[in-house]
């Protein structure tokens, strides 16, 4: 396969196959051509050249539909479900079922009992009649993938799939794949998770800048393996490179920067929650799916109203009713949906990044394009995003080089506290090392960060101390002596 965009090579001839009843793996740094190759299988893009054959037969896919009735069927990373219907609607989206008759009237009644047995099937609870906007980004994974099962698919693709669930989620999915698997299914999986790739593949194709780097076997798949031919070096992307400090570092000029005193969300009106980030310090933020971390970041910056509690910054209570005040305080957010919240997907890399901070690159109320590309310039430079220019479609970088434009936009204003919410759900290695670098940057120069992830490899890594939730409640406090997953898991399950 060969797949050229402006400016971009994608795919530079690129060869992949996978058998009946076998998982295999497919890896590379964001921009490798992961994606790109799945939507030509997807009949999303067409190749510029290469072919593709199922059962030795070639086949030509003008869309998705001829996909899916090839039997293929895909869970893309960025989630393709529609949010104003409800989950049973996005379950069966375009092959709904209909009543006998003329009238052609659609049978509610078997649509919901079907989606409620393809998410039981995954082990999740959700009603068919909720609408989909309403729910957790977990959740809308679970339709996704229960969607997905629902279509008897003969070849399953799997982008970055456990990005937003937690670790019972996750195991609850492998469980499923392995059954999968067995039936005959034939799968492929898409991860920057290399213990995943590790545990799960058969086999595991590597890609690097658009070519095929290398193939492992299972007894070869090693992280190591993985990491050196993805980036053609070995164990550099490892995560815990960093020094976090002890708590006894802490001197008089940390002071307390974000205090949240018990902060009741509209999720979780019965629950308290109380924390405090130091200056110059990463307070990781861990707990299972649906434990209120996310709806906690939201309230203090605004974004969702507060039901009561106090929010104080360097001691002095704020009054935060929209992003606009906490942006003004220096309370920034990075949320968990890249593309949703955080990017202007059809605009441009230097609107983008120059966004937040718009009026001081305006004179007279004009926007000067040349102090705004100064700046992003600084921003792609300093981050390393690959990007044909800073007048490229955000949409159009891969998901890592994404994230950093999100973060990267934050930069110029020297936020005294940053939120970051999932900051490298569905990054590959190199880019999530480069995240976590700027991270601990930001703390080294007296930011109070608090990272929110579901990974529990990264909480552990990369934060100083570490809160943990359950059900909208602080339920832990670990220092780095305490800090390990099965304590980390202990509290989540308080």
């Amino acid at each position: 396969m060969s797949k050229q965009f402006p400016g971009v090579i994608a795919l530079d001839r690129v060869d992949f196959h996978v058998t009946a009843g076998e998982i295999v793996g497919l890896v590379g740094e964001n921009g490798a051509g992961k994606s790109t190759l799945m939507k030509i299988l997807a009949g999303i893009h067409r190749a510029d050249s290469g072919t593709i054959t199922i059962d030795g037969v070639p086949v030509v896919m003008h869309g998705p539909a001829d996909a899916a009735r090839l039997g293929i069927g895909i869970i893309h990373q960025e989630l393709e479900v529609i949010d104003t219907i409800d989950v049973a609607g996005n379950v069966f989206l375009g092959r709904e079922p209909h009543l006998a008759g003329p009238l052609r009237i659609l049978d509610r009644r078997r649509m919901e009992a079907d989606t409620e047995r393809h998410l039981a099937r995954i082990g999740v609870r959700i009603s068919p009649r909720a609408i989909l906007g309403r729910l957790p980004t977990a959740q809308q994974q679970f339709v996704a993938i229960a969607r997905a099962l629902s279509m008897d698919a003969r070849l399953l693709v799997l982008d970055e799939p456990t990005a937003s669930l937690g670790t019972s989620e996750a195991e609850r999915l492998f469980a499923v794949l392995h059954d999968l698997r067995s039936a005959g299914t034939a799968i492929v999986y898409i991860s920057h998770r290399l213990k995943e790739i590790e545990s799960l593949a058969d086999r595991a194709v590597v890609l690097r800048d658009g070519r095929n780097a290398g193939l492992l076997h299972r007894g070869d798949l090693t992280r190591d393996r993985l990491v050196q031919l993805m980036v053609g070096r070995a164990g550099e992307s490892a995560p815990g490179a960093h020094v976090a400090r002890e708590p006894s570092a802490w001197t008089a000029a940390d002071a307390a920067r974000l205090h949240v005193d018990r902060v009741r969300t509209r999720r979780y009106p019965a629950a308290e929650a109380s924390l405090t980030v130091h200056r110059g310090e990463v307070l990781g933020v861990a707990g299972l799916i649906g434990a209120g971390r996310s709806e906690l970041a939201e309230t203090i910056c605004g974004v969702a109203p507060r039901v009561s509690g106090r929010v104080l910054l360097d001691g002095q209570p704020l009054a935060i009713e929209s992003p606009r005040d906490a942006i003004r305080a220096g309370i920034c957010l990075v949320p968990e949906d890249r593309r949703g919240r955080g990017l202007v997907t059809g605009m441009s890399v230097r609107e983008n990044i120059t966004l937040p901070a718009l009026a001081s690159y305006a004179r007279l109320g004009v926007v000067r394009r040349s102090a705004e590309a100064r700046t992003a310039n600084e921003v792609v430079t300093m981050l390393t995003v690959k990007t044909p220019s800073i007048e490229a479609t955000a949409a159009t970088l891969s998901g890592g080089n994404q994230q950093k434009v999100v973060l990267g936009k934050w930069l110029a204003l020297r936020p005294r506290v940053m939120i970051v919410d999932e900051p490298t759900q569905g990054v590959d290695v190199g880019a999530k090392a480069e995240i976590h670098r700027l991270i601990r940057r930001l703390a080294d120069e007296g930011t109070a960060v608090l990272m929110i992830s579901s990974d529990l490899e990264e909480i552990v890594a990369e934060s100083d101390r570490v809160a943990v939730m359950h059900e909208g409640r602080i339920t832990g406090l670990l220092d780095r002596a305490r800090c390990t997953p099965e304590s980390i898991m202990q509290l989540a399950i308080a």
